[in-house]
């Protein structure tokens, strides 16, 4: 009996034990089941598709935003190419006007596009292309068929019925025309308020190349008439019509207008400033590696284009007087140029031949053929802007402080240690004419008038001579004028113009600069004024009409202000 239980109880055991073996074999088989069809390995796969799909889309739209940024860099590169390409020469088929800022007229399909169009952008206002009379008639009958037949859509009768009394209010007196002045119209009204205001806010004539210059005389007969004088004196009309007279000594007429640099101002003191022949566009250049255009207009002065010269500190930058380029040089053996038609910087040096570390000062002449580069040992280097190629030096005793030209670029002015001027005739290469400048040690500037008919000197000790060129050369040493308002290094120098201006600054000296009446060799008492500070002035230059003067100074600002006197920039 207990074996038979026993032998029971141990089968019951061994089958337990097998059928525990089958279900952990199958447990075994259903997870690996599940590790290949469960529903959490699928989520899984899921999941890492996902995953994957995300970064491709990431990396899409990665690729999509750099090439956006580079097609928006490209395209603002291109924009300020065109706008300084609009500024130099105008537009290609609509030249824009300074001081205006009307698009190109769009050419209906329908229509015949102009075959061509008159480019005034150089002239003078006088129109060069020959037009027939006939087809000015026609045109204008056709203007007058087309005027006739026009009506206007409403007459505002209540603008002709309203009357202004002009005396009651104090700052609308100034509106009268005759002092018993007392009801007027509407549209009178409005006519005296625009000539208000264009009287304070005059017109900037050089803008408008179409505009004729006014009949400045009149004829004896008209002065003549019976009530002439009476309607003279009633009138507030400006009797004497500005930059046609002398300028006169004592007191300046001028105001400051908004920085020409504001919209960039320079992280370094600011070495060259210069406007371009158009009057309209002005360079700033200075220790920051900076070459900067602004599109002047004395109001917002908008940034055109900035150049990095990334291994040369600009000491130097001036525009070739034909307006198709720049040189920029610093104390490096090398100097760069910067082609404005084709928007390429070009570096050229060392000069062949030549051992000069510094190529930071130099003159360029004003038939745009010849660089004259300060060099070593007394030495002047004589480069062709066409080539960038040596072609000739000039030496003189004494090293060489400052060079300028004379006689449309056939002659050269240098001085330096030895205290004398010397004359070069660059065509023969050859000294004409050598003479001491009275009372200086050491010459560091010189500067010609735009007729060559004068010239000036500077020296370490803040003197300043004026001479008459034809009497230096004939052999009288005794200057037309010594200035001495400057007690320091006379490093800048500039005639305006028309030689009724020159002026002069020194870098070391706070609001070291002084305009000079030329014709009395005064200087004017109320520049630059107790409102305003030129800071520590290093270069300075007039627009081509002497309407803006530029002063940069050690703060990185470039001054511009509005000499009223003359009403072209």
């Amino acid at each position: 009996m207990f074996s038979e239980d026993y032998c029971g109880k141990m089968s019951l055991i061994s089958q337990n034990a097998l059928q525990k073996r089958r279900l952990e074999k199958a447990g075994a088989g259903d997870s690996s089941d599940e590790g290949i069809g469960s529903p959490v390995a699928i989520d899984a796969d899921v999941e890492k598709e996902a995953k994957s799909k995300n970064h491709s889309k990431e990396r899409k739209k990665k690729k999509k935003k750099r090439t956006k940024m580079l097609e928006e860099q490209q395209n603002k590169e291109e924009a300020e190419m065109r706008q300084l390409e609009n500024s130099l020469f105008g537009s290609l088929y609509a030249p824009l006007e300074f001081g205006t800022e009307v698009g190109a007229a769009v050419v209906a399909p329908d229509q015949d596009a102009p075959l061509f169009f008159t480019d005034r952008s150089a002239g003078d206002g006088v129109n060069d292309v020959p037009i027939y009379e006939e087809d000015l008639a026609c045109e204008d009958e056709e203007d007058e068929v087309g005027n006739k037949g026009r009506k206007p859509v409403w007459v505002d009768e209540e603008e002709e019925r309203t009357e202004v009394d002009i005396t009651k209010v104090a700052r609308l007196r100034k509106l009268r025309k005759e002092e018993d002045d007392h009801l007027i119209s509407g549209k009178d009204y409005e006519a005296r308020l625009r000539g208000q205001h264009a009287k304070l806010n005059p017109f900037t004539g050089w803008a408008d190349m179409d505009r004729k210059a006014p009949l400045h005389a009149a004829s004896d007969s008209e002065s003549d008439d019976e009530g002439g004088a009476d309607d003279i004196l009633r009138n507030n009309d400006e009797l004497v019509v500005k930059d046609t007279a002398k300028l006169l000594p004592g007191m300046l007429e001028f105001s400051r207008l908004v920085d020409a640099n504001i919209q960039e101002p320079s992280n370094g003191p600011i070495n060259s400033v210069q406007f371009h022949r158009n009057g309209q566009l002005m360079l700033a250049a200075g220790l920051d590696k900076h070459l900067r255009f602004f599109q002047i207009d004395g109001k917002r002065n908008p940034k055109i284009q900035s150049i990095f010269i990334e291994d040369c500190p600009v000491h130097k930058a001036s525009f070739l007087p034909d307006g198709s380029e720049v040189i920029l040089s610093g104390r490096r053996k090398f100097f760069y140029s910067f082609d404005l038609v084709n928007a390429a910087v070009s570096k050229i040096g060392p000069l062949t031949g030549r051992e000069e570390k510094s190529l930071e000062s130099f003159e360029i002449s004003p038939d745009s053929k010849t660089i004259a580069f300060v060099g070593n040992e007394g030495y002047i280097l004589l480069v062709s802007s066409k080539t960038k190629q040596l072609i000739g030096t000039l030496k003189m005793n004494g090293n060489v402080r400052s060079l300028a030209f004379a006689d449309g670029g056939n002659q050269l002015l240098s001085s330096g240690g030895d205290g004398h001027v010397y004359h070069w005739d660059l065509g023969t290469r050859k000294c004409i004419h050598k003479a001491m400048d009275e009372g200086s040690l050491s010459g560091i500037s010189l500067c010609t008038s735009q007729d060559s008919s004068l010239f000036a000197t500077g020296s370490t000790s803040g003197i300043v001579n004026v001479y008459k060129r034809d009497d230096f050369l004939g052999g009288k040493r005794k200057p037309l004028k010594t200035i001495e308002n400057l007690t320091t290094d006379v490093g800048e120098m500039k005639f305006n113009h028309d030689a009724q201006i020159l002026a002069i600054s020194s870098r070391k000296e706070r609001n070291g600069m002084r305009l000079v009446h030329v014709p009395s060799f005064s200087v004017f008492q109320n520049w630059p004024g107790p409102r305003f500070s030129l800071h520590y002035p290093r270069c300075l230059d007039f627009s081509p009409g002497s309407g803006f003067l530029s002063v940069g100074h050690a703060g990185g600002k470039v001054l511009l202000y509005k000499l009223h006197h003359y009403q072209n920039a």
